[in-house]
């Protein structure tokens, strides 16, 4: 993306992370990291990032996860406790002491990851249309998506002993997960994401980060006895309409902050997987408020 720029952080002998962050840092407003959703970009926040009333009162700051965007590592193997890591690094390389963290499915677990490694940096946290298990037969119980059977299919599919410099993921794959990230589209989103998606995990080096950040997705650990070490506020929004995870299993999770200060989920009628983009009103309206109240 035109407005996306790179630095280079430490971990992992080196990673060159991608980011936004359209307007100039400004020290006296409060910070937002958000954490895009599996194979998205830092575009999918283009809503929040466009929001007037949001660039009036906070820095937004769109950091790409390993394997994903413009966010590129030698290494082939990673975690997404590695890209928690290096988000905190992108926020020390940027000289932002503190901040809070909005994330999107896996970046809400992220977020999480994010808060245990550096609790003294992290002022609030902002999961959306996420769960905190791994993909257990515990969430398919409370009818949340078969992940690993899904996943591990696009896994099988995007491996290959040969050399591929003509990959890109095909239409089926575009079309699947955007369609369970927004249910209904827009005109020209469609379009928009194939473009996206396509360029993103071109070639070789693209088929390799695709298939290693399905694996991530796959094999995740949960999260469940760690929550209660969260310290910091908690605001988890959750659209009613979400094709991957529950409202039933977000209602059991958030009871698990125990040690927050403020817990709470709000649901959103209606919302999608990617609520931030389905429902930006919405969204950008609670972040506002979950900011100003916390900061």
């Amino acid at each position: 993306m035109v407005n996306t720029k790179t630095l280079r952080v430490p971990h992992l002998g080196g990673i060159d992370a991608a980011y936004q962050m359209p307007r100039e840092y400004d020290p006296a407003k409060p910070t937002v990291v958000m954490i895009n959703a599996f194979t998205m970009s830092s575009e999918l926040y283009r809503a929040q990032f466009d929001d007037a009333e949001l660039a009036d009162h906070m820095n937004l700051v769109a950091i790409e996860l390993l394997g994903h965007g413009q966010t590129r590592t030698a290494r082939e193997h990673w975690t997404y406790w590695d890209t928690a890591e290096m988000n905190l690094q992108v926020l020390e390389a940027l000289q932002i002491d503190r901040a809070f963290v909005l994330g999107t499915s896996q970046g809400g677990w992220v977020a999480v990851q994010m808060v245990l490694l550096r609790p003294d940096k992290i002022l609030g946290i902002i999961p959306m249309g996420t769960s905190m298990d791994s993909e257990s037969e515990r969430t398919r119980q409370l009818d949340c998506w078969d992940g690993p059977v899904i996943v591990s299919g696009f896994v099988k599919q995007w491996a290959s002993s040969e050399v591929t410099p003509e990959f890109e993921p095909d239409d089926t794959y575009c079309d699947a997960v955007i369609g369970i990230g927004l249910n209904q589209l827009a005109p020209g989103v469609r379009e928009f994401w194939h473009r996206t998606l396509k360029s993103t995990y071109h070639g070789e080096e693209g088929r390799r980060r695709i298939r290693m950040a399905a694996i991530n997705l796959a094999e995740r650990g949960g999260l469940h006895l760690r929550l209660s070490d969260i310290q910091c506020p908690v605001l988890w929004l959750h659209g009613t309409k979400d094709a991957v995870y529950s409202i039933a299993n977000a209602s059991e999770e958030i009871q698990l902050f125990t040690r927050s200060p403020s817990a709470t989920l709000v649901p959103v009628e209606g919302g999608a997987h990617f609520l931030n983009a389905s429902h930006p009103r919405e969204v950008n309206a609670a972040l506002l408020k979950f900011v100003n109240q916390h900061h």
